[in-house]
């Protein structure tokens, strides 16, 4: 399951790369663990959330679609350009959601090109149907968080059960990028205050 699909399927589920991109192109299998002090600590989500124990190995890039019968990985040659990447579960108290922040760091010039990439995927994966639930994104600020990102929603449509909703926020700031997702339970300011703490961490 893709990686930003397996987050609004209540931010849940496993990751696998799409075999598109040979072992030969993806500078990812040797990219280094990232730096972890840029990712947001539970409190900084609220006094509800709490770290969920770290993953092991790299995580994969966050905008993989491969479920989308129109991604193919190698249309987006940014995510094998990584130098390194960290990434981050949280879960509130009640265990109802879960939250993810990923950070990653690009070779000279790449982190812009990724953000085009992440473009190009809203753009071609904008609405399809998976496991019997359509998948749709819309971008509902492009220019975020006072122009260093964008700020994206992501719907899961069922047929009998309510809709899931995550908001997703997009930032760069020089070679390194940084994608938040949040459940639209926690509401738009609480989306929005993440955000600005976010970019505080990237200095």
């Amino acid at each position: 399951m893709p990686a930003v699909l397996s987050a609004l399927v209540v931010l849940a589920g496993c990751q696998r790369w799409e075999p598109a991109v040979g072992p030969e192109e993806r500078h990812t299998a040797t990219a280094d663990q990232g730096d972890s002090s840029m990712l947001l600590g539970a409190d900084e989500l609220g006094s509800d959330w709490r770290e969920e124990a770290p993953r092991t190995g790299l995580p994969p890039w966050p905008w993989e679609q491969s479920d989308c019968p129109t991604y193919r990985s190698s249309d987006y040659p940014a995510q094998s350009h990584r130098r390194g990447a960290v990434q981050r579960y949280y879960r509130p108290s009640d265990s109802s959601a879960r939250a993810h922040h990923v950070v990653e760091t690009y070779e000279p010039g790449w982190a812009e090109r990724t953000v085009d990439d992440v473009r190009r995927v809203l753009l071609r994966c904008a609405s399809y149907r998976v496991h019997g639930s359509q998948v749709s994104f819309d971008v509902v600020d492009p220019h975020y968080a006072g122009g260093v990102g964008m700020l994206v929603r992501g719907r899961i449509e069922h047929a009998d059960v309510p809709s899931t909703v995550t908001y997703f926020v997009v930032l760069r700031r020089g070679e390194t990028v940084s994608t938040l997702s949040l459940p639209d339970r926690v509401g738009r300011v609480a989306v929005d205050s993440a955000a600005v703490k976010a970019v505080a961490r990237l200095g």
